[in-house]
């Protein structure tokens, strides 16, 4: 599927005039790359908004100006730390049939059979990077972790295969793990810290009594 985005160019100066379009809703950027000139654009925020909300941020966006059609990808973006407004985004250009690496998103599918054992599922990596064509960058890829135990862990490479990408990240990254429940590593914890002080009390029990021989 492509995602149309209209845009038009805009002009750097003056200043005053990026205020002026942002309070009309509308959003900056540059487009540049693949036979591409870097070229400063302007367009509707919420048109964007709307492609990567429904299509995510890898999503392969058409901008279409001035009679021109560029396919691109979004490389880079900033927003309002207030209003999560896109006040600047940077489009790459890219050539349909070359590959190129992103981040794909890790999504965890399915219930662990240790969490109904009463563990708990941490995820430590949330995102991998992947080489594709822009048109088969996937969107996010999942992960079925039905059948993790207290104790597993998975890691890159047990990422499902796919031919239309090829994912880069080393295999040996962690990225999520059963662990045992909170309580029982609590009082695993308390009885080795009281065995620890028996130990301790029954040391000094005994350094009194041989002292007390001595004398």
């Amino acid at each position: 599927m492509t995602n149309k985005l209209q845009v038009s160019k805009r002009e750097l100066r003056p200043r005053s005039l990026r205020t002026k379009l942002r309070k009309e809703g509308k959003a900056l950027g540059v487009v540049y790359g693949y036979k591409v000139d870097s070229t400063p654009i302007v367009f509707d925020e919420m048109d964007l908004r709307k492609i990567l909300r429904d299509h995510g941020d890898n999503a392969l966006i058409e901008l279409h100006y001035d009679g021109n059609k560029i396919n691109t990808l979004v490389h880079g973006s900033e927003t309002d730390p207030f209003t999560n407004f896109y006040q600047h985004v940077e489009f790459m250009a890219v050539k349909m049939d070359e590959e190129t690496e992103v981040e794909a998103d890790i999504v965890l599918v399915g219930d662990a059979k240790g969490v109904k054992e009463g563990g708990y599922l941490a995820q430590s990596l949330y995102k991998v990077t992947v080489a594709a064509t822009p048109a088969n960058i996937p969107e996010r890829i999942e992960l079925d972790v039905s059948e993790l135990g207290i104790g597993d862990s998975v890691t890159v490479a047990d990422l499902p295969e796919d031919k239309s990408y090829t994912i880069v990240s080393e295999p040996d990254m962690h990225i999520a793990s059963v662990n045992e429940p909170v309580a029982e590593v609590e009082e695993e914890e308390s009885e080795e810290s009281s065995t620890e002080g028996e130990a301790s009390e029954a040391s000094s029990e005994e350094a009194e009594e041989s002292t007390e021989d001595k004398e």
